[in-house]
């Protein structure tokens, strides 16, 4: 799943590709992907881009007039960026993995593709970002919370870490891989409780977050759409390194297995040589 730093080098990549530009057409092949009908994406055609941002995981592609398109990658949504398409001719709703199309005035434009059977990429089109439900229900951005406003979100919410620093509401931007990275450069336990972190914990936690998406987003900022996943993929000490000795002190990466995910981390680093046991089979080692 796109997280923090992907979204913000997308961002970063339509500003200084597609800004100044206008709209030629909108086409939407997947209608379950737009969540809004009002305005209609027609609404865009002439308009200019005018900027792209982000609200947490949430990418923001403003035009004039006051509208926005809101897009949500979800687990397998992504952005293509083609500086000419193949063919003018319009896309077959239903035919192929593209949802959305915005083909701007210079021939470029941006394709949203959604990869598998179970598709959750939500497109969204209003005159305030607000009025999408996920961005209102947003906490803080993980990148530019404090250490007290960190803190006091983290222990707003009693659960383990793991589970509560990727609760959107909690916290915006930090999903299943860069909470790994981030617990693993904190030297904490996925399933630490929040309401037992102590405030150097809290401090030390705050610091690898901030460490962590930062340097993420310094990698991925300035590199091709194309190239973001591999870029990602580079940078990862332990998510999805299972059973590969850690970087850090040369342990084994360890995995816990849940229904629809998994987490990674490294016994060593994070909980005193211990593994965690699978929450599957027994009861969890804290």
């Amino acid at each position: 799943m796109p997280e923090l730093p992907e979204v913000e080098a997308l961002a970063d990549h339509l500003r200084r590709r597609a800004v100044g530009h206008r709209v030629e057409r909108v086409e939407v092949a997947a209608i379950s992907a737009l969540k809004t009908y009002d305005p209609a994406p027609d609404a865009l055609t002439g308009r200019q881009v005018l900027d792209a941002g982000r609200h947490g995981k949430f990418l923001d592609v403003r035009f004039e007039g006051d509208l926005h398109l809101v897009i949500h990658l979800a687990r397998a949504g992504w952005l293509h960026y083609r500086e000419s398409f193949p063919s003018a001719v319009p896309l077959r709703p239903g035919k192929g993995p593209i949802a959305l199309r915005v083909r701007l005035d210079d021939g470029s434009g941006f394709d949203l593709t959604e990869a598998g059977t179970q598709k959750s990429l939500a497109g969204y089109l209003v005159t305030d970002p607000g009025q999408v439900p996920g961005v209102a229900r947003l906490g803080p951005d993980a990148l530019d919370a404090d250490l007290a406003t960190f803190s006091a979100r983290l222990r707003s919410r009693r659960g383990q870490v793991k589970g509560v620093l990727t609760d959107q509401q909690v916290l915006a931007g930090v999903g299943n891989a860069y909470s790994d990275e981030i617990l693993h450069a904190a030297r904490l336990s996925p399933f630490a409780l929040t309401n037992r972190l102590t405030d150097e914990q809290l401090g030390t936690l705050h610091d690898a977050t901030r460490r962590v998406l930062g340097d993420a987003v310094a990698r991925s900022v300035g590199q091709r759409a194309a190239e973001l996943k591999g870029e990602k993929r580079s940078g990862l000490k332990v998510h999805a390194r299972t059973g590969l000795p850690c970087p850090v002190c040369g342990d084994t990466i360890r995995e816990v297995s849940f229904a629809d995910s998994s987490l990674q981390y490294c016994p060593g680093c994070q909980t005193g040589g211990k593994p965690l046991a699978d929450r599957r089979l027994s009861r969890l080692v804290r």
